[in-house]
């Protein structure tokens, strides 16, 4: 599980991956498409999708000559498990805990 997990984080770590995941929530896309917005080679993107694959998070299926691309929602689904067990802790409030610790030090100071 541990090397499914760092194989998807590193595939997510990508800005352009991420943006090209975004893309596929809309729906499958031919490669010619997912390349379109990206200011990269095909050659680029390809090695992009070739990464997200491999993790899981597409997958790609000729039909024809063209070749698409299909989001794999479930593939997120053990790092997001993995994710939410650190949802138990409360979120530090940063302010406040300036706070706290400016009144420790003025009452050890007095």
């Amino acid at each position: 599980m541990s090397e499914h997990l760092d194989t998807v984080f590193a595939a997510l770590a990508d800005p352009t991956r991420r943006a090209i995941l975004s893309m596929l929530l809309e729906d499958d896309m031919a490669v010619t498409d997912v390349a379109e917005p990206f200011e990269m080679s095909l050659a680029a993107i390809s090695k992009h999708l070739a990464i997200l694959t491999r993790a899981g998070l597409i997958s790609q299926e000729k039909r024809g000559r063209v070749k698409w691309c299909k989001l794999e929602p479930d593939a997120m689904k053990q790092a997001s498990v993995w994710m939410q067990g650190f949802g138990q802790f409360e979120p530090v409030n940063l302010d406040a805990f300036e706070r706290f610790l400016e009144t420790e030090l003025r009452d050890q100071e007095g």
